[in-house]
């Protein structure tokens, strides 16, 4: 006794450190262990399988496929149409990058004819890219320190943050200005670009509410009081007019019910999601919403779906791609397909913490969501961490933007 008593500091500092290293272990087993994705380096756009479906409110799991890892089917080509290995157009191996931009840029987007417009950072002007790809002045007008920008359907006006808060509705045909409430946060335009929804997040609880309103953020009404769960609500206007926003509720840590928000108090269906960390774009109709989230059943990463989103098909065909990476690095190039960037290799948990992928290098797949194939389209000929990728309609070229430069580049289809 005697003996325990004059050690008992000593034990107790030894337990002590015992539980950090174990404690310490598991967050490292489970959250930043990573987990190796290792793409065919000089494939052809092959079939990659098709989507395993899940019928209409169907909450189970990840099925068919659904660890999120790339199931066989690669065809390998016996040559490389071109010097060096490198192919000058995206046919599922070594791909040619071409620099668009010098300068860092905030903001792409397609301009109403098609080209790419944006932000750039060192001069604080917005420009767009004229046949010739030389950069034509949108405005004289400087934007100093611009943080983030929200383009109009119709890219001639754009909701542009600063990083105090600070926000305006700038309309680029008429060189006209108008300052927006400090507290309103992430907007989203209507498909006529006449409106915007976004959530007005007042200092009290109860005067915290989903809003929409005129471009210039007149005529304000209030659809919905959102009280503490800003964070789970989501501005986010259909192309078909139908939805404004969405809100999800956890079921399960695996699970969540997402509720749909429309402009008359409509009684939409909900659907259920697999994961948390919910990122969605819709389909250019409006009758699709891709969307990823993060389970354990993908360690903590995130991994794409696809499922119904209007009328009565809410919840219904509601498919897992199997692909892990973000909706966010996605693009509908039509309703049906869908170009995305998807990163070779992922930590477990990055679903939770989207910056242990901040130096992966990803390449470029393509989703027939018609078929529920998916290719393999390009292995970028060098390191390039996606942030955004672009598709113009005639789908002659693939945009994208680097999340370590800032620059946007480019690759010619086939």
């Amino acid at each position: 006794m005697n003996f325990f008593n004059r050690f008992k500091k000593i034990f107790l500092i030894l337990g002590f450190l015992a539980l950090i290293f174990i404690i310490g272990y598991l967050l490292w087993r489970f959250f930043f262990k990573a987990e190796i994705i290792t793409p065919v380096a000089t494939t052809t756009p092959g079939t990659i399988g098709g989507l395993p479906t899940l019928g209409a409110g169907d909450a189970t799991g990840v099925t068919g496929g659904g660890d999120g890892l790339l199931p066989g089917g690669i065809t390998i080509p016996t040559e490389i149409p071109n010097e060096g290995g490198v192919s000058p157009v995206a046919i599922g191996g070594l791909t040619k990058i071409e620099t668009i931009t010098e300068n860092p840029i905030l903001g792409p987007t397609l301009s109403g004819d098609g080209k790419i417009q944006y932000y750039d950072q060192n001069d604080g002007k917005f420009y767009r890219l004229d046949d010739n790809g030389q950069a034509v002045l949108l405005s004289d007008k400087v934007f100093y320190d611009v943080d983030s920008i929200v383009w109009a359907p119709d890219k001639n006006q754009a909701i542009i943050e600063y990083p105090d808060g600070n926000k305006i509705l700038y309309n680029f045909s008429n060189k006209s200005q108008v300052t927006l409430p400090a507290h309103w946060q992430d907007f989203s335009f209507s498909p006529d670009s006449g409106r915007i929804v976004s959530k007005s997040l007042g200092l009290d609880e109860e005067n915290r509410w989903l809003v929409i309103a005129n471009g210039d953020g007149s005529k304000a009404i209030a659809l919905e009081n959102i009280g503490t769960n800003d964070k789970n609500v989501y501005a986010s206007w259909s192309p078909n007019n139908e939805i404004v926003a969405m809100y999800t509720e956890g079921l399960d840590f695996n699970r969540q019910e997402v509720y749909f928000v429309g402009l008359n108090g409509e009684n939409f269906k909900s659907t259920i999601i697999e994961g948390r960390g919910l990122e969605s774009k819709w389909s250019t109709t409006g009758d699709k919403l891709l969307y990823s989230v993060y389970s354990t059943n993908t360690d903590l990463s995130p991994q794409l779906w696809i499922v119904g989103a209007v009328g009565d098909t809410i919840g219904q065909n509601r498919q897992s791609i199997s692909l892990n990476t973000w909706a966010d690095k996605c693009t509908f190039a039509s309703n049906n397909e869908v170009y995305c960037a998807v990163p070779e290799t992922l930590a477990r948990g990055s679903g939770m913490f989207p910056e242990l992928a901040d130096k992966t290098k990803d390449n470029l797949y393509k989703i027939n969501l018609t078929t529920g194939t998916k290719e393999l389209i390009a292995i970028p000929d060098g390191a390039y961490n996606i942030s955004e990728v672009i598709v113009p309609t005639d789908k002659d070229f693939l945009y994208f933007t680097d999340k370590t430069t800032g620059q946007i580049y480019k690759i010619d289809l086939p």
